[in-house]
C-alpha cells in the first residue's frame, strides 16, 4: 500500500481527521464545520480545510458567498476503511477528544463555578 506523504501529512492531524468525518457522507458549509469546533477560530477551521483541499482530500464548491466542502475517500485508498472503522470506535472518539483538548492554543475555559452570594443578616432579597 503506497500513500501519498502529503496524504499521510493532512491526516496527520486530529483536527483534520475530525473534518474529514464530518465531510465524509454529506457535503457541509464551512461554518457547520466551525460550530462543529467551537474550540478555535474560523480562520484556524478555515486552515485546516485549506490544507485537506491542496491535499486532494476534500472537493469544494462554491454557491455565491458559501463553499460547500465533501471528503473524497478514493484519494485516501486503503486508509478510508481504517478511518471508518475508527470514527465507529468510542475508545477512538475519547482519544480525539484528548488530541483535540492537547493541541488546543490559546486560554483554557474556565472550569470554575461562580460562588453564590450568601446574604447577610437583615437583608431582604
Amino acid at each position: 500500500m503506497t500513500v501519498d506523504p502529503a496524504v499521510l501529512a493532512a491526516v496527520a492531524s486530529p483536527r483534520r481527521r475530525e473534518i474529514l468525518r464530518l465531510t465524509w457522507d454529506a457535503e457541509c458549509q464551512a461554518g457547520q464545520i466551525h460550530r462543529a469546533m467551537p474550540d478555535v477560530t474560523f480562520g484556524a477551521v478555515s486552515l485546516q480545510l485549506r490544507a485537506l483541499v491542496e491535499a486532494g482530500l476534500l472537493d469544494v464548491r462554491s454557491d455565491g458567498r458559501c463553499r460547500y466542502y465533501r471528503a473524497r475517500p478514493r484519494v485516501l485508498g486503503a486508509l478510508a476503511p481504517m478511518l471508518e472503522q475508527m470514527w465507529g470506535d468510542a475508545l477512538w472518539r475519547l482519544r480525539l477528544q484528548a488530541e483535540l483538548e492537547e493541541s488546543r492554543r490559546g486560554p483554557r475555559p474556565s472550569s470554575r463555578r461562580p460562588v453564590p452570594r450568601t446574604r447577610r443578616k437583615g437583608q431582604t432579597p
